[in-house]
Parts: C-alpha cells; sequence; structure tokens
C-alpha cells in the first residue's frame, strides 16, 4: 500500500478555445503564461462557478467554453487565500502571474476536460 500520497484539491478552470488549445499544447500538464493584460490567473473552487463561467461567458466571447478540472498540491495552495468574487459560492484562487511557473510545478496528474459549450 501506498502511503507518500500528497493531498490534493480539485480546483477547476473555465477557458475558451485558444486557452485549452494552449493546454493541449502543453501535454495537459500546465497552464500557459498569461498575457501582459493577465497579471492574474485564478482557478475556481466550484464547479458549478466554472461551467456558469465558460457557458455564459466563453461561449458568448469565443464561441465556445470548456470547464477544466485538475489536482494542486494542497500544502501548496495555502500560500493563496480563497477571493470570495461575489456570492456565497463564487470563490477563486488569485494566483499572480509570476508564480504560474511555480503553481504549475505543483499541479498533480494532467488537466482534464470535464465540460464543453458551443
Amino acid at each position: 500500500m501506498r502511503t507518500d500520497r500528497r493531498a490534493t484539491t480539485t480546483l477547476w478552470r473555465p477557458t475558451g478555445p485558444a486557452g485549452l488549445d494552449l493546454v493541449r499544447r502543453l501535454d495537459w500538464r500546465a497552464w500557459p503564461p498569461r498575457l501582459p493584460e493577465q497579471p492574474i490567473f485564478y482557478p475556481v473552487l466550484s464547479e458549478d462557478y466554472a461551467v456558469r463561467i465558460a457557458r455564459d461567458w466563453n461561449v458568448k466571447h469565443d464561441g465556445a467554453g470548456f470547464v477544466t478540472r485538475f489536482e494542486v498540491a494542497s500544502d501548496f495552495l495555502s500560500r493563496y487565500p480563497v477571493r470570495q468574487a461575489g456570492g456565497e459560492t463564487i470563490l477563486e484562487l488569485w494566483v499572480p502571474a509570476e508564480e504560474l511557473d511555480e503553481f504549475n510545478a505543483h499541479i498533480v496528474g494532467r488537466i482534464e476536460l470535464v465540460h464543453e459549450f458551443r
């Protein structure tokens, strides 16, 4: 029996087609660098919130929206306070763009595509 497994936290990330293509190019193991006008990478803490963004925002602006799910080492995530971005269940982590490489290094396993909206 394996006992060295790290505790992980499940996160979700809504994205458009271009973002999903970049994740695919990174072999589903990392998020691409942020653009200069995107100083924060914000994964969300609930699947429902991610679905709402992908369905209601990404589809409108990009023609399609996708929801991904991934695991991150819980001890690493403790450095990022949970941010309430609206209602009680609208919770995000705000990862500064300059810390995204380190964040990616703490992803456990692969990023999974779990929902698609067109």
